[in-house]
């Protein structure tokens, strides 16, 4: 039997509250309505997904397992949906970056080859940068390791250095370059999970919990702890009470280019080829600062 769809919306969404009446209200449902349909999906399923008791509703090992393969399937169908519309009008393709990633060098060579082709960008972050490129938000991403690379083809671009970020008044904040034992000491202000952090010298405090390169400025001047970020945020970022210092022990920031492997687009395939092409002409200069800004040289020579 095929699985109905707007059954496993629905499902998910009671997965997500927990509780039946919330769901069918965020649904705009009535909730015996929602009951039926769970009643249905269970019986289409042969498995008992949900729990019910006076204490609430819990999910069955069948519910868990369900609610783990439900995310990507419905991101799948919204982007082909999404895939199918642009198609039907005029050609457009979102690409998205990572802070610090400019786009411009690739899109100028992509646009001569599509004048017929528009270009939006949109910033994304490294916590949804593989879950917009799945369910179609984004067609093509500038992307940065580490990310969950299932149902995606990754393709590396080049190699960043990475700088130490400290709060203006630091004892090193002079300095032309630290070491990562320079900062062995220093508690760590880091935007993602203990295993995804540059260094892997223990650090007191590591992880306090930031999202994007915004929040690290902001609680590094604040005295929280330092950072580390790649080499394009001393170009496009700067803060009155941090400095940028430069830390060549660390391990480079490996950028990418990213693709649903389901997107197989001759436009997409041209971009990547465009993009690929700007960033080999960025390591054959060996100037990394011409590329982020303004990348002429390289919109020159793509």
């Amino acid at each position: 039997m095929d699985l109905d769809l707007r059954k496993l919306r629905y499902f998910v969404a009671v997965a997500d509250q927990l509780h039946f009446g919330r769901a069918a209200d965020e649904l705009h449902i009535a909730q015996p309505v929602l009951s039926r349909q769970i009643r249905a999906l269970e019986q289409d399923l042969g498995a008992s997904l949900f729990t019910r008791d006076r204490h609430g509703v819990e999910l069955t090992a069948a519910g868990r397992q369900l609610l783990a393969d439900a995310g990507p399937l419905l991101a799948s169908t919204h982007a082909i949906r999404r895939r199918v519309s642009a198609a039907g009008g005029r050609r457009r393709l979102m690409v998205g970056f990572r802070a610090g990633v400019a786009v411009t060098p690739a899109t100028r060579a992509f646009e001569k080859r599509h004048p017929d082709v528009v270009v939006d960008v949109q910033r994304i972050e490294g916590d949804d940068q593989a879950a917009m490129l799945l369910d179609g938000r984004i067609d093509v991403g500038y992307v940065r390791l580490p990310i969950d690379e299932t149902g995606l083809r990754v393709t590396p671009l080049y190699a960043e250095p990475r700088v130490a970020v400290l709060p203006a008044g630091h004892r090193l904040a002079g300095k032309e370059q630290v070491t990562e034992a320079d900062l062995a000491d220093e508690p760590l202000v880091w935007h993602g999970e203990p295993s995804t952090q540059p260094t892997k010298r223990p650090l007191p405090n590591a992880g306090y919990p930031v999202r994007g390169v915004d929040e690290t400025l902001e609680h590094v001047a604040a005295g929280r702890g330092i950072s580390f970020l790649a080499r394009s945020a001393s170009v496009f970022y700067s803060h009155p009470d941090v400095v940028y210092v430069p830390i060549p022990d660390l391990t480079p920031d490996q950028v990418c280019l990213a693709v649903a492997a389901s997107h197989m687009s001759p436009v997409v395939e041209d971009f990547v080829a465009a993009a690929q092409s700007a960033a080999e002409v960025t390591a054959e200069c060996g100037n990394y600062e011409m590329w982020h800004l303004g990348g002429d040289a390289a919109t020159r020579h793509a």
